[in-house]
């Protein structure tokens, strides 16, 4: 009974991490699917929601006032979700130059969201964040899919600033790198599973009302896969990111988007339904519950392993495996910085220990019928001259 636990896990683990991302290869290159882009100039409005963002607010509107879109095809919603600091004098300082801004009470991403959309006029609404800065082509490269009429949405791609100091970060960014290529596979084929919050856009009138107590990002961008439209990746649409301040802070934000990403993916329960979505729903599965969920199989692993590794060498190798993993991501975490700490050696075991803790997290949240409706900043003000 225990080896078969042991290779039940075992399964869970190798198809999610190295079989499905070679199932996501090859059928990108044996049934490829064409996206008709052009250069169009349709109506964009770019809507954001800021709570407590004086310090970026500023240089975000004037990123997008830069950027090389027409300027009279270009909107701008800043919406202040009850900030207590200036962000919403700041956002409305700029309303010569077009930008709409509006000052609510703390009422939630999602509602604060939906009252940027309700101000929305353009074709295009891009949703985006108070720190993250467009590259000037950025919104240019992000509406030629939309040229072809089988698409209700495009992804862009969010990298993230190299940060100045050593830890799990370095990590996350090579993460991204990976799953990068991935979004690019899935794109070939038919549709990304979901756009990252930093760079997405919809047709308007693909755009539903947020839940409460999801990722916005997710939900709203499902709902072109719900409306029976394509949801592709823009890669040279790029939003450029910081990391993290600290090691503490990333975790606190992998937590509230786990936990509210497997929300989300109950709200969207639907769209796991193969006969409605095919091969979607096997892609939404994979990265967007077994993913978060690996944490589970992974410990498992861990107790039955030690417990098999006089039985087969194969179980002795799999426990000290899963014991180097977790010594050297655990390094990573606490231990010294330096060009030691920035090795993907050391820095992927980090970022991957310490986002399983998060997904473990977020499992006891989802279990405990804990909610996390607000937000606060996690990161640093967007670097200055990315754009």
């Amino acid at each position: 009974m225990i080896e078969g636990v042991f290779w039940l896990a075992a399964g869970i683990v190798g198809y999610t991490y190295v079989l499905f991302p070679i199932l996501l290869l090859v059928r990108a290159s044996l049934r490829p699917r064409s996206v008709n882009a052009a250069d169009i100039s349709p109506p964009v409005s770019v809507v954001l929601s800021a709570h407590d963002e004086a310090a970026a607010i500023g240089d975000r509107i004037r990123n997008l006032l830069e950027s090389d879109y027409p300027p009279d095809r270009l909107q701008i919603v800043v919406v202040s979700d009850g900030s207590t600091d200036d962000t919403a004098a700041i956002a409305a300082s700029f309303a010569d130059r077009g930008v709409v801004a509006l000052d609510l009470e703390r009422v939630g991403k999602a509602a604060a969201l939906d009252a940027a959309v309700g101000r929305a006029t353009g074709e295009i609404v891009v949703f985006t964040d108070a720190n993250t800065a467009f590259d000037r082509d950025a919104i240019r490269h992000l509406v030629r899919p939309f040229a072809d009429p089988t698409v209700g949405g495009v992804a862009g791609d969010q990298v993230y600033v190299r940060p100045a100091r050593a830890d799990a970060s370095q990590g996350e960014r090579s993460y991204w790198d990976l799953d990068r290529r991935l979004k690019i596979a899935e794109s070939t084929a038919g549709n990304v599973v979901s756009a990252t919050g930093a760079i997405y856009a919809l047709r308007r009138e693909l755009v539903e009302p947020v839940r409460a107590g999801v990722t916005d990002d997710f939900f709203v961008s499902t709902g072109v896969i719900a409306a029976g439209r394509r949801l592709v990746f823009a890669p040279d649409a790029i939003a450029r990111e910081p990391a993290a301040r600290t090691t503490t802070r990333e975790f606190e934000r992998k937590v509230r988007i786990m936990t509210r990403g497997l929300r989300g993916v109950a709200a969207r329960a639907a769209l796991l339904d193969p006969r409605r979505t095919g091969f979607y729903a096997i892609q939404l599965l994979t990265h967007k519950v077994l993913r978060r969920t690996a944490v589970v199989p992974f410990l498992v692993m861990a107790v039955t392993a030690p417990l098999l590794a006089t039985r087969s060498p194969v179980y002795l190798v799999a426990a000290l495996g899963e014991a180097a993993l977790l010594i050297v991501g655990i390094a990573g975490l606490i231990g010294p910085g330096g060009a030691w700490a920035r090795t993907r050696f050391v820095a992927l075991p980090a970022f991957f220990i310490m986002v399983n803790v998060a997904a473990l997290k977020a499992i006891v949240n989802l279990m405990t019928g804990a909610r996390i409706e607000r937000w606060e900043p996690r990161r640093e003000p967007p670097a200055k001259g990315v754009s």
